[in-house]
């Protein structure tokens, strides 16, 4: 994959992603999730690269999005957790009208 198609696929420009790559800023917390679902591997994975990259082989995105993503962040309080679930679908739900349009 491209970096182009990359930034295409998360809705960020590549000037943001060069940003990233140099340091001088940081993807948000809501980039970072979609850029785990995007990867299939976990946020402790993704963010500290330690650990391993997901917690079980998944058969889809989906089950990654709705099960590991939320076990990464157990120590949230459960309105937080329904809040991240809540963008979690609505992210799904934008990508798949996205990729209606293609």
């Amino acid at each position: 994959m491209t970096k182009k198609a990359f930034c295409e696929t998360l809705g960020i420009s590549t000037g943001n992603f060069g940003d990233w790559k140099r340091g001088k800023t940081t993807p948000s917390t809501n980039k970072l999730i979609e850029i785990a679902a995007f990867f299939s591997v976990s946020l402790d994975w993704l963010i500290i690269g330690k650990g391993k990259p997901t917690t079980r082989v998944n058969e889809t995105r989906e089950e990654y999005e709705a099960e590991t993503a939320l076990s990464a962040l157990s120590g949230l309080e459960e309105r937080e957790k329904e809040f991240i679930r809540e963008y979690l679908e609505f992210s799904a739900y934008r990508r798949d009208k996205r990729n209606e349009k293609t």
